[in-house]
């Protein structure tokens, strides 16, 4: 029976997001019941793609990712699968009415990363858009499920979100990007001399849109509310543990916040939010 499937479907995605990030997975957990799938089903379908251009450097990744596309699209046309997270995400399209515009937009930010980059200041805003702007609006879309007008009054805090969820990612990884990858996300700034200088400017657009994102996550539905504040606060965690060290640091390691931390923000979270002081 297609049910048995779709809850393999639903599993993999479930066990993909708690391979990968424990707080995506704490955030998730503490959603209302009928949003998780959808949320563990958009996560899962972008890092598949985010493994053939990190992971995959002994394969033709352009061309995985190329069929990863066909595959998907095909898919949400069917509305069937035989690969367990893109049936999974083609559903999700298809019941929040998911604009292809955003999918096409990932996919080409993952395509970008193929290649050797030299970011100016518009390759990055688009490289952001494709690669975090557009799954926050995916994630709205299931969040206001079906209210438009809810929808736009939300979708600008919600790519803020995204960007500045993405931004602190760059900076954690930065050296491993940089040597690993040859990849120079940050617009007119030289890593083999990146400097307090060049690190303050990018924390302060961060924090910018960490503090208009806020305002946003305190206006989402209840059915998800919550959660997203949860990541939130890990992220914000995140960048100001950064933010304390020199450059030379971040470029010789990578900052992260324990999972004890983790849980420990997790209670403190759930009494803010439970006390309404976010």
């Amino acid at each position: 029976m297609k049910e048995r499937f779709d809850t393999l479907s639903a599993t993999c995605c479930r066990e993909t997001t708690r391979l990968y990030s424990t707080s995506f997975s704490l955030g998730i957990f503490f959603f209302k019941k009928e949003v998780r799938h959808p949320i563990h089903a958009i996560y899962g379908f972008a890092r598949l793609a985010d493994e053939i251009v990190d992971s995959f450097h002994e394969y033709p990744k352009s061309l995985m990712l190329a069929e990863l596309s066909e595959d998907c699209f095909t898919a949400i046309e069917r509305g069937i699968s035989i690969n367990p997270v893109i049936n999974s995400f083609q559903q999700v399209v298809n019941k929040y009415g998911i604009d292809h515009s955003l999918i096409r937009q990932f996919l080409n930010s993952m395509e970008m990363d193929l290649g050797e980059q030299a970011y100016t200041t518009e390759k990055y805003e688009e490289y952001i858009m494709g690669s975090a702007q557009v799954i926050g609006l995916m994630c709205l879309h299931v969040f206001t499920n079906g209210n438009r007008e809810e929808f736009e009054r939300l979708k600008l805090p919600a790519m803020k979100l995204g960007s500045a969820f993405q931004k602190v990612n760059f900076l954690r990884d930065i050296n491993a990007d940089y040597q690993d990858l040859n990849r120079t996300y940050f617009p007119d700034v030289n890593l083999s001399a990146f400097s307090d200088e060049n690190k303050k400017a990018i924390e302060q657009d961060i924090l910018k849109e960490l503090n208009e994102a806020l305002n946003g996550i305190r206006q989402l539905p209840r059915s998800c509310r919550k959660g997203v504040y949860l990541a939130y606060v890990y992220y914000r965690q995140l960048f100001r543990k950064i933010s304390r060290v020199p450059a030379e640091r971040v470029m010789s390691e990578r900052i992260r916040v324990s999972n004890g931390h983790k849980f420990w923000l997790m209670f403190d979270s759930l009494v803010r939010y439970k006390l309404n002081v976010l």
